[in-house]
Order: C-alpha cells, then structure tokens, then sequence
C-alpha cells in the first residue's frame, strides 16, 4: 500500500500518531464480549416467527398448541405490546416513530414483506423454541405484492397502509403541508436554487440520463442478538449489539410501555453495523417475554433472518439532468430521485437529495426526492446513507459531459469545484472543506500520472459530498493516583473511536494516551450520548472529552495553586506539566494526582457537548479496470481512494475507513443485489449467494490523505468514516465506460449486463 498524506506532522504531539488500539488485545484473543456472548442463571432462549408472504393481512394468530409444547415458556405477539404512540424519535437519515418500529418488530394487521416478524416463542433450549414455531398457527389473507416502486407509483396501486398520504416538505425538518391523497408515496422532499428552466436555456449541451441501483445489504459479519432481564422491581436490563445504546433505550421504553428512567442497555462489542444498528428489532421482544417468564431471554437472529428480517439500503431510480457551457461551467443541473423505503416511511432520500450536486457550483439547481413505500424490508442507514446511489447518477453525467466538451475529467470537476460560501442544493452555504485540494491531489497523484496501458482497460474518477450535523456526547474521566485516567463514554466503538477519543483527551492534557484507559459504558454510567453514526464520534464524543479535560486541568492547577500557597492565576500548564510563574515550582499531571487525597480528594470531571457541527466532507476514487470483452467480466486493477480528513487523529484507523468504505461500494457496484422472487421472496439470503468481494477479488486499496482542517474543532477534525463509500459506484462506472465505450446506467455492473451492454453496442 502506497499512502501519501499531507499531514500537519509535528503540529502536535499525540495526534497524528499510530498508537496501538486499547481493545485491540482482546479482540484479537477472543476476549472481548459481543452479544452472542451473554449467558446468564435461568436465560430462556427465543425464535422469531416470521411471515411467508410479503403483503397479507393478519386475521388471527392462534398459539395454543406452541405453549402448549413441553420446554415453551411463553409466547409474544404485537397484543403484547401497549397500544404505542406515533411519536417521533430521531434515527438521523432514516427516521421513524415508535409505532411503525413496533410494527415491524412484531406485526399488528398486515405482515408486509417475507421474513416480517409476527410472534415469538421462548423455550428452555433454541431448538424447542424453533420446533415451536411451526405450531403457531397465522391465518392470512394474501393481498397483492407490491414489490418495487415502479408498482407502488402505478396508476390506482394496491395500497400498503390505508391512511397514510403524501407529505410534502421544503426542508428535511421544516413542516410542510398534507396533500391528503392516499398514497404509496410517503414524502416528498425538495431543494430548489435559481431558475433551473432559464439555467438550461441558457447552457449549450444539455443531457438527461436515468439511473438505478438495486437493494443491497450491509453485511455486517455479527448478526443481532439481544438479551433481556425484567426484574421483579419493574427495571429493565438490555444486553445487546447496537450502535445506539441510548436509542435502544428510547425505543425499548416506548414500545414496552415503560419510563426510559426503568431501561438500562449494556452494549457489548460490535461485530460491524454500518448504520443499520441503531434500530431495535429484538430488545422490546425479549423485554416483553422476560416479563412474562420472570426470567432472562435471549433473542438471536440467523444469517438467513438478517437478510430478510433487518434493513438494507434503498433500491434507488435516479434522472439526471445537466446543463454546460462550451468552455465547461456547469449552469444547472436536476434531480428527480425515487427511494424505496420498503415496509414503512422512511428511506435515506434527504442524504441523497442534499449531497447529489453538492461537489459542484451551479447558479440553478432543483431536486426532488420521494420516499416510496414497498414489500421489501424496511430499509435502515447504510455508510453516507442515500449518497452513494446519487452520486451514481451525478458523477455518470459529468463523465460524459467532460466526454463531450473534450476536457479531462478530473478539470472538468475543478473547474466547477465549489468553494466555501457557495451554496448548496438547500441554498445553505458550504463551509471551509478540501473540495479542490483534493481534487487537485488526485489530479497529481502517482495513480493518475501513471499511463493505463493495454487493450480493454479504461480509469475512471469519481468525487463524493457529504455533509454532516453531529449530536450530542458526553464523557467523564476519572484520576487514578498514579497519574492515569479513566475515561468513560457511551459511544460504541466500530472503527477505533476508543483511542481516537482518548488520544484527544492526551493531546490537551500533555500525556501518553498509553496512560489513558477509554471504557464504553452503558446508560446507567453516562450522559445522554447519541448514536455512533454519521461519522461523529470522533469529532462529536471528542468534543466532550476535550471539555471534561480542560476541566479537570483548571481543577488540577487550583490543587497545584494550594500546595504552592499562589492564586490559580499564577499557575501555567504546559507538555502535561503545572509550573508557578512566580517560582520555579513544577508538577506533573502524576504528581497532582498522587496528593489529591490530600489536597481536596478526588479529581474527576464530566462533560457533555452539543456538535458544533462535524461539517462536510469530501472523498474521491481513481480506478482502473479490465474488462473481458467475450464475458463482460471485470477486473480491477488498481484503485486509490482519497478524502480530506480535515486532520488525521490516527491516520491508520482513517486509512482504514477508506479502504473498508471503498471496498463495500465496490462489492455494491460490481455484485451485490438482493434477488427477490415475484412474489416477494428473496433468493439469496446466505453470504454464499449474497456476493460480496473477498480479497481474492480486489487490488490493495492505495489511500491519499489531504487534510484542510475543520475550524468546528479545536484540532481541526472532520468525519471520516461515511464518504469514502460514495463514490466507487460512480468510478466504477466511468472507468467499464472507458475500458468498452458503453454505460451500463443500472447496478449491479456484472458481467451479463456489461455484456449485454456491449453486444447491444455493437448490434
């Protein structure tokens, strides 16, 4: 691996380094805990039952002869559940009330895609609870599968839910007006800048293509497993696998009909998640069968469950529409974007519709984006949720108007690169962010000054926009008398955060992060701390550790100003290090700690911050390809993937959120596709049949790091972990384009229909 990095080296003294992970030792020897991994006195284990058609409604369940199995314990259904709100809770991209996740937990009249569950059955083993499960008896009434949205946008279309209609808003959170006509459609988001119309009557080329991509998955390698205890005291304890130990909470409570002050959750360690585990599927489940028993259960899904019970991302249709000038500025461009959302209201439209045209200054731009219901799965975040399949439609057009004006591609993008206070497609303006020295660091990057020699080959670019809010955090550390600290968050680690955030809390107080122990804790132990997701944790739980040691170095001074008999104000600190102004008295960090007991006690500080806003990010891919002409196979041989860090805490954990983020939009691009039968079924529910690319299918994914830093942070952050999956689709694309001279403008891009592609050409 080649990685170039334009780093700020020597500007501090922890950031920037590669130290070892703290949870690293245990997770390569099998020490660490995940969910699979509680088992507790007396723990009853509990299936799922779930529905063999996508759309029917539910007449009765009947689970006599289920209970009635020798070793069954209890059984659940949604009469289980209190009658739950339509309240709000927010998920970020993909957002949803408790009744709808309640539904889709356990259905309550209809089951509205395959693997919908609709009852559950604790038992004394596993293997009594699944030869329970065929006793439950479910009378259905099949109604008509309304599997895409072409069928649920068709003229007079079986309806999913009988009341609901399309709502129509300006901005994401703005109220908008009911149009009060029942509908498959559930929302209907739009971002108008200019006079697109006079944009276009103003351009020389204007083009309009139309895009598709198809449902895919995460594929997070644990699947969700939870772990309820409803103890006689009415309080509730979760164990589970989750990237929101506090949404789990919020969604726990309102579906089991309890104060969350009743909910405890414990995450354990996450076997990936990637978005789509912040959502409860089990917890409430479980809760309401320990309830029931008196005693602990455990709820896991199986691979096959996990694809057809949990959310993947939108399926996606896309028309782009672009207008030039001769000498390449861009004018206007138009989005019209269709995102399913499967069972429920909900799909990651607004990411999309915000990031589409958000690398580019254009004067006109309008985007609609509609939320689509269907019988598929209920979709859930997925890496930069929404931004990816834009991106797709985007980067393709540009491509091929660079192909038409005769400029390279990648000056095309600079020419137009936007720059801070151009605005948006919500017309809200950018702020400081790397979009063309990134740019620029392709454009002179080793991948794109060395020739692509050879029949069949082609490279192709891609830069994705990402713009990003932040939540709230917060962190405590706590002084032990040899100088270390204990650090506590409640934000669940999946690429690293642990010692990102510790290596911050080190770089302001002067000390080796080796000295700092970072513990994720459950919501007992911690401030209110949002979910790991949009690539905040650094940046947002960073915040409130900076805040708790800068407090707890203001408290450390004033013990060093009692011992020293000086006012605090003549105390200075410097490379972990108090010293007195007035004398030449000093003290490290150590040595405060070690007289605390006797200079006031112990020294602890909590902290809880509200994101300054992580803010936007920019990341871009250059690949080569070969394709097979007589097979439409295709190849990849080389692949580099660039973002702007804004400033590299550990520049091997942002590595490798490139390489990971870049690798999963390959795998989208190149074979991933969830195959459904006409009728609802999916074909491919196994990790055999689900394609995605092992490392016998890829090239070493080279990373170029530039970094312009955030002025949002007081070390200039950015999120990383999202971006580098957009544009890979796009690349992907625009490089088959140039190895063949045909566009396959619909994913996955296999070999049949890169093949097809090509024979269709040449006909």
């Amino acid at each position: 691996m080649t990685t170039t990095t334009a780093t700020q080296s020597g500007q501090y003294r922890v950031i920037g380094t590669r130290p070892v992970r703290h949870d690293g030792v245990d997770k390569v020897t099998g020490a660490a805990r995940y969910g699979a991994d509680i088992n507790l006195p007396g723990m009853l284990h509990a299936k799922v039952l779930r529905s063999p058609h996508s759309h029917a409604r539910i007449r009765s369940i009947d689970t006599s002869q289920a209970e009635a199995l020798p070793g069954v314990v209890a059984v659940a259904t949604s009469a289980d559940f209190p009658i739950v709100q339509d309240r709000m809770l927010d998920f970020a991209e993909v957002q949803g009330n408790a009744r709808m996740i309640a539904e889709n937990m356990l259905a309550k009249d209809k089951a509205l895609y395959v693997g919908h569950a609709v009852a559950a059955v604790c038992a004394t083993s596993q293997h009594v609870a699944e030869e329970a499960l065929a006793l439950v008896k479910v009378d259905y009434e099949v109604l008509p599968t309304v599997l895409t949205w072409r069928e649920a946008m068709a003229d007079n279309p079986t309806l999913l839910h009988d009341d609901m209609t399309t709502y129509f808003r300006m901005e994401r959170f703005a109220r908008g007006d009911d149009t009060g006509v029942k509908s498959n459609v559930a929302g209907h988001i739009q971002h108008k800048v200019g006079d697109v119309e006079a944009g276009f009557a103003e351009s020389d080329i204007v083009i309009e293509r139309e895009f598709e991509t198809q449902t895919v998955h995460q594929g997070y390698i644990e699947p969700h497993v939870s772990t309820a205890m409803w103890s006689a005291d009415g309080r509730v304890t979760v164990w589970t696998s989750t990237q929101g130990l506090f949404n789990i909470r919020a969604q726990t409570a309102a579906i089991i009909g309890v104060p969350e002050s009743q909910v405890k959750v414990v995450p354990m360690e996450i076997g990936g998640g990637f978005g789509a585990k912040a959502i409860a599927y089990l917890d409430p489940v479980a809760a309401v069968l320990s309830r029931k028993t008196g005693r602990p259960v455990k709820i896991a899904m199986d691979r096959k469950e996990v694809f057809e019970g949990s959310g993947p991302t939108s399926a996606t249709f896309l028309r782009c529409k672009m207008g030039v000038k001769h000498d390449g500025t861009m004018v206007a461009g138009q989005l019209y974007m269709v995102y399913e959302a499967g069972a429920y209201p909900g799909s990651p439209v607004g990411g999309g519709a915000l990031s589409g045209f958000g690398p580019y200054k254009m004067e006109h731009m309008l985007v609609d984006g509609l939320d689509v219901v269907c019988n598929k799965q209920k979709v859930q975040a997925y890496r930069a949720p929404g931004q990816p399949q834009v991106a797709f439609a985007v980067e393709a057009v540009v491509d091929e108007l660079a192909d038409l004006l005769g400029i390279d591609p990648m000056q095309f993008r600079l020419q137009n690169a936007v720059q801070e206070g151009d605005r948006m497609p919500n017309g809200v303006p950018h702020r400081v962010f790397g979009c063309r020295e990134m740019e620029e660091a392709m454009v002179n990057s080793d991948h794109s000054r060395t020739p692509l020699e050879g029949p069949n080959r082609g490279r192709g670019v891609a830069v994705g926009f990402r713009w990003q809010g932040g939540q709230a955090s917060s962190a405590t550390i706590n002084v032990n008398a040899n100088g270390t600290l204990n650090l506590i968050t409640g934000s669940v680690d999946i690429g690293g955060t642990r010692t990102a955030v510790a290596m911050q809390v080190a770089e302001t107080l002067g000390i080796d992060v080796d000295q700092i122990a970072p513990t994720v804790v459950d919501t007992d132990t911690v401030g209110w701390t949002a979910t790991t997701g949009g690539s905040r944790i650094a940046f947002d739980t960073g915040l409130a550790a900076i805040a708790a040691a800068e407090d707890l170095r203001g408290q450390m001074a004033q013990r060093c100003a009692l011992v020293w008999e000086v006012q605090p104000a003549d105390v200075h600190f410097a490379d972990g290090a108090f010293t007195c102004t007035s004398t030449e008295d000093r003290m490290t960090i150590a040595e405060v700690a070690s007289r605390m007991m006797r200079t006031g006690g112990p020294l602890t500080a909590s902290a809880s911050a509200n994101s300054t806003g992580v803010g936007p990010v920019f990341a871009g891919n250059i690949i080569d390809v070969e394709v097979d002409p007589d097979t439409g196979k295709v190849d990849i041989l080389r692949c580099t993937a660039f973002i702007d860090a804004g400033t590299a805490v550990h520049p091997s954990y942002v590595e490798g959120q490139m390489q990971g983020g870049t690798v999963q939009g390959l795998g989208w691009a190149l074979s991933e596709d969830y195959t459904y039968a006409d009728d609802g079924r999916m074909l491919n529910s196994s990790f055999l049949d689900y394609r995605m690319p092992t490392a016998l299918d890829l090239p070493m994914i080279d990373t170029v790091m530039v970094e312009v830093p955030n002025p949002r942070h007081p070390y200039g952050l950015r999120g990383v972990g999202e971006a580098p999956i957009i544009p890979p689709l796009a690349a992907l694309h625009n490089a088959i384009y140039h190895a063949t001279g045909v566009r396959v403008n619909k994913l996955p891009l296999s070999p049949t229909a890169v093949l097809e592609a090509i024979q269709e050409a040449a006909d």
